[in-house]
């Protein structure tokens, strides 16, 4: 590889095969195998989302997700605008402020919900527990009393938890946790020790974007019909009316205007999800993928990947940095140029770090 980027590599030297997909870009992601546009033939383009149709195909959204991930009966599912973005900030715009609150974060959009606690919603109390790309920080510091807002698996750093043995049963705060390019691809344990859980189709099912999910156990159910945050809510972010939960939004109603198409599309991919086997056989699927390439790390010595605690690496979004031949780590001008020419080879797409990260690649290895 070193020697093509440098241009010294004639065609009779590449290799013969490509990849049956070259999207491993880390969002979107590429769609479920064999996925066609047939799979949305019995979209229920141009009806109104109100309708009884458009409302049956929003609720099996929540429902089919229920069934799938095997949450409590107790815990609720609904659509909501804006990706995980929009789920996320909806969440810390209508519950935080309660009681002080720690943010754990160790790459990109963790800092980002971090500084807009800080930043935009200005609340008093808040504590940052973080570490540097490819590292965990110690979640033990969290304090049980207060909220603890966190991503399962940092999307940009390639690093994901391992486990919530961190997170109490007896806690007095919630714990809010980013889910969205973790769920159906890890072992994300007793779902009773996350009270609000966000993520949006386009990650591990290879969905379309736009759309975020939120589900909602028990106790930030409570919270949301206990607390009334001191600042304005825009309309997208309120979960309530009149101190009582909109349990509508999780029985199929959603606060704006979805596409239905890709509402169809997510459904289509829950159907593939359960035809393989559900839950387990897609988290089998992204390990045995992870493997591929864990294997090939071990044994090339030009590639790292740039978490080095291997129960901490994630195995969906796969971070990795790259050595020149001095064994020094390559710059970001000639990663680059790599990244261009595997595209042009149509080998891999969209692999390129984080603009925040360290110069390198990521690769989608979720199911």
């Amino acid at each position: 590889p070193m020697k093509r980027l440098r241009g010294e590599l004639d065609s009779s030297m590449a290799p013969k095969r490509r990849p049956a997909s070259a999207s491993f870009g880390s969002g979107p992601c590429a769609k479920r195998p064999g996925w066609t546009a047939d799979a949305l033939k019995d979209a229920p383009l141009g009806r109104s989302h109100r309708s009884a149709i458009g409302k049956a195909r929003l609720s099996a959204c929540c429902t089919e997700t229920k069934a799938i991930l095997g949450l409590p009966d107790n815990y609720l599912v609904g659509v909501v605008p804006a990706s995980d973005t929009g789920a996320v900030e909806m969440v810390m715009w209508s519950m935080l402020g309660e009681r002080p609150v720690d943010i754990c974060y160790w790459e990109s959009f963790g800092k980002t919900w971090y500084q807009d606690a800080v930043d935009e919603l200005k609340l008093d109390n808040v504590t940052g527990i973080k570490a540097g790309f490819g590292e965990l920080p110690d979640l033990s510091k969290t304090d049980p009393s207060h909220d603890v807002v966190f991503t399962f698996n940092g999307t940009t750093a390639g690093v994901k938890v391992p486990d919530t043995d961190w997170i109490p049963d007896d806690r007095q705060g919630l714990t809010i946790c980013d889910a969205t390019s973790a769920i159906f691809g890890m072992d994300m344990g007793d779902w009773t020790k996350l009270d609000v859980i966000t993520y949006s189709w386009q990650k591990v099912l290879g969905g379309e974007g736009a759309h975020g999910m939120l589900i909602l156990g028990p106790r930030a159910v409570a919270r949301l019909e206990s607390f009334t945050p001191p600042r304005p809510l825009p309309k997208l972010f309120r979960l309530t009316k009149g101190g009582k939960l909109i349990k509508a939004i999780f029985d199929g109603e959603v606060i704006n205007t979805p596409s239905m198409m890709c509402v169809e599309d997510y459904l289509d991919a829950l159907s593939w999800a359960k035809s393989i086997g559900g839950l387990s056989a897609l988290i089998a699927k992204s390990l045995a993928n992870f493997k591929v390439l864990s294997d090939f790390v071990e044994r090339t010595p030009w590639i790292e990947f740039l978490c080095a605690v291997p129960e901490h690496r994630s195995n969906t979004s796969v971070c990795f940095v790259l050595k020149a031949p001095n064994g020094e780590g390559m710059s970001k001008e000639a990663v680059d140029k790599l990244r261009k020419m595997l595209e042009s080879e149509a080998v891999c797409y969209d692999i390129g770090s984080y603009r925040d990260a360290p110069a390198g690649g990521r690769l989608w290895w979720g199911g």
